[in-house]
Order: structure tokens, then C-alpha cells, then sequence
């Protein structure tokens, strides 16, 4: 298997390096205590053409890969983790989840205003009483006509105060179905932006639908369908929470580097220190593992392959990697690291969020041991 990134990925993934160190990463303090993402900011990533990373060419996205589009995803979340799960949200879920259960006639409405960032993506499965369960999920569709008849109420929607178009799982009877749904029309309601631990300039709120009307034609992929979209739908998610999880263990694992080697102690940098060394140590080795299986999956995805416990090996390991080294980043930095002056306080806890979104490690190794036990009956 080849991990290497093509010349024109690499060239993707620097210009989000870029992006993140010149725009993110300086203002990402700044972020968090307004918790909010400045309108300016969303607009000039989208006229760099960061909300149609993953969208084809035909409908006027940039047409990359999944190694390209979550090696920037990488670097972005490095500079500011608010920001990648606000665009992953976008990408990974609702852009995802058009492209391919749409039809036709739906991919040309929405794909390119959503490419262009003219439009923002959400995706609402969660609800309050139905997380990996979907299967207790009580938002329902019922056809009335040529509409759909939307009622329910969605938590925990990444985007949801500020999307355009939202991407809805809903029970059609006894089974579910998923749709998409232009927010603008009547008897949608998003609930107040949630105060949240991490991540806090991610707009993450509760959606409301009473009585929406939603044209058939928007119905993704057939009615009754919609427990697999959503499996799809939680592959696209997961990997990109992997690489979310590198890119900010990556920032703190720089940090705690480069404050080992000013910080002195007894006469000497602290990183001459071998308790010290053994950290930094650990901390590389697990971040080059972790890295290594979410582009594992990546590539797979782009071959596409059958690779579901594959991303929840990449999720699994990568979210607590991520937690694993911010937390030892702050024990390097000792009291610095648990006041705001310093990143690390902040990766510390937008890393918690890693092990949440998209699935527990719970789950993750519920999914891993169930193909494991498939391969070991049927052989």
C-alpha cells in the first residue's frame, strides 16, 4: 500500500498549512472566548475553495481525493479545530451524503452553491434519546402528496444555526429515510448554540422541524434506506474525525517540543530531562501510528474498498492518541499549560471532542471486534 501523497495532494495539504498558520492559528484564541467563527473567515475559505474540497469538478468543487481532502482537514485542525469540524460537518456529512444518494436533479441544485460556499452544509441524525442507537430515533417523514411532512427535533447539530442545507434523518414508518431540506422553508427552528467544553467555536444547536414540508424529490437515495446512508454517513464522519484528532495532537505535540527546549529547569532545558524525552517520544511514535492508519483508511476510501473497521481502527486510535498527547503537552508545560495563555490548554480540551463526535471508542470497538468474530466463524 502506498502512502504517499500525490504532488498535487501535497500541494492541497500545504496550502491548508498555510491557511491554518496564517489565518487560524493566530486568532483561534480568539475564537474560542467568542465562541463563534467571524463570517469573514468562512467567506474567504470559501473563495479558496475549501468548501468544495470533496465535491467533483462537474459541479464546480475542486474534485480531491479523501487523502487530499482529510490532509487538509489535517493541517486545518491544527490551526483551529473549530473550524475543521465546521467544514467537515459541511463535507463529510451533508456534501457526502448529496453526492452520493441524491439524484440527479438534487446534486445540481445544491452541489455547486454548496462548493462555493455560498450555501453551508449540516447534517441532524442525533436526537436526545437516539445517538448510535438510530433506531430510536422519533423525528418522522409521512408523504403527504408530493411532499414529505417533516416533525421532530434534532440535538447536537454541527452547523445547524448557520447551514442552508440540511441533511435529515427521519422515520418513514417503521424504517428511516434520509433527506435534504433548504432551511429557509417554513417550520424550522434552531435552538440556542450550545456552551460546549472544547471546540467552542463550532456552531453545534438543536433543530426543530414542525410540520416542514419537503419535496419528494429530495428524498437521498429510496425511501426506507436511510439506516444505510446512515452507516455510510458515519464512515464519512469518523475518518474525518481521525484526522481532525492527528491534526490537533500534531499542534500540541509542536508546542510541548518547543517549550521543552526554552523552559529551564535546574540549569538546563527541561528536554534534556529524559522524563521528558520518554514523553516527546511516546507522543511521535503515537501520532506517526495513528497518522499511518487514518491514511490507511483514506486510501481504501479512495479505492474504494470495503473499510468500515479499518476507520474505526483509525477513529479509535486517533482520538486517544489525541487525548493522550494533549494531556501530556500540558504536563510538560506543568501550571503554564493549564492557563490560556498557552495552545495547549485549548488542544487539551477541543482533543475531548475527538473521542465524542461520530462514535465512541465504545462503539468504535464494538464494530472492529464484530468483523473481527465475522472473519474468525466464517473461515
Amino acid at each position: 500500500m502506498n502512502f504517499h501523497l500525490s504532488e498535487e495532494e501535497l500541494e492541497l495539504k500545504q496550502m491548508a498549512r498555510d491557511f491554518a498558520e496564517k489565518r487560524l492559528y493566530p486568532n483561534a484564541e480568539k475564537f474560542d472566548e467568542q465562541e463563534k467563527l467571524p463570517a469573514d473567515l468562512i467567506k474567504e475559505a470559501a473563495g479558496v475553495g475549501y468548501f468544495g474540497l470533496s465535491i467533483a469538478e462537474k459541479h464546480n468543487g475542486l474534485g480531491a481525493s479523501c487523502s487530499a481532502c482529510m490532509g487538509a482537514i489535517e493541517e486545518l485542525s491544527g490551526g483551529s479545530a473549530a473550524f475543521a469540524i465546521m467544514l467537515s460537518a459541511h463535507l463529510s456529512l451533508c456534501c457526502e451524503a448529496i453526492a452520493k444518494f441524491g439524484s440527479d436533479s438534487v446534486k445540481e441544485k445544491y452541489l455547486p452553491q454548496l462548493a462555493a460556499g455560498e450555501k453551508i452544509g449540516a447534517c441532524s441524525v442525533t436526537e436526545a434519546n437516539a445517538g448510535t442507537d438510530i433506531s430510536a430515533i422519533e423525528t418522522t417523514a409521512v408523504l403527504n402528496d408530493n411532499n414529505y411532512i417533516l416533525n421532530g427535533t434534532k440535538a447536537y447539530v454541527t452547523n445547524g444555526s448557520i447551514a442552508d442545507i440540511i441533511v435529515v434523518l427521519a422515520k418513514t414508518g417503521e424504517q428511516l429515510s434520509c433527506f435534504v431540506i433548504d432551511k429557509t422553508v417554513a417550520g424550522i427552528t434552531a435552538g440556542k448554540s450550545e456552551i460546549k467544553c472544547g471546540v467552542k467555536a463550532a456552531d453545534v444547536c438543536s433543530l426543530t422541524f414542525n410540520d416542514v414540508k419537503v419535496p419528494k424529490e429530495n428524498l437521498l437515495g429510496q425511501e426506507n434506506e436511510g439506516a444505510k446512508i446512515a452507516a455510510a454517513l458515519l464512515d464519512s464522519g469518523r475518518i474525518a474525525v481521525a484526522f481532525q484528532a492527528i491534526g490537533i495532537a500534531q499542534a500540541a505535540f509542536v508546542e510541548a517540543t518547543k517549550y521543552s527546549k526554552v523552559r529551564v529547569q535546574f540549569n538546563q532545558p527541561i528536554a534534556n530531562f529524559q522524563a521528558i524525552q520518554f514523553k516527546l517520544s511516546e507522543m511521535a511514535t503515537r501520532i506517526d501510528a495513528g497518522r499511518l492508519l487514518a491514511y490507511r483508511a483514506a486510501l481504501m476510501i479512495d479505492e474504494n474498498k470495503s473499510c468500515a473497521s479499518e476507520i474505526s481502527m483509525a477513529k479509535l486510535f486517533c482520538s486517544e492518541t489525541a487525548n493522550y498527547v494533549c494531556d501530556q503537552a500540558v504536563q510538560i508545560h506543568g501550571g503554564y499549560g493549564y492557563i490560556k495563555d498557552y495552545a495547549v490548554e485549548r488542544y487539551f480540551r477541543d482533543a475531548r471532542a475527538t473521542e465524542i463526535n461520530s462514535g465512541t471508542p465504545e462503539a468504535q470497538r464494538i464494530q472492529i471486534a464484530s468483523d473481527i468474530l465475522k472473519d474468525k466463524t466464517s473461515a
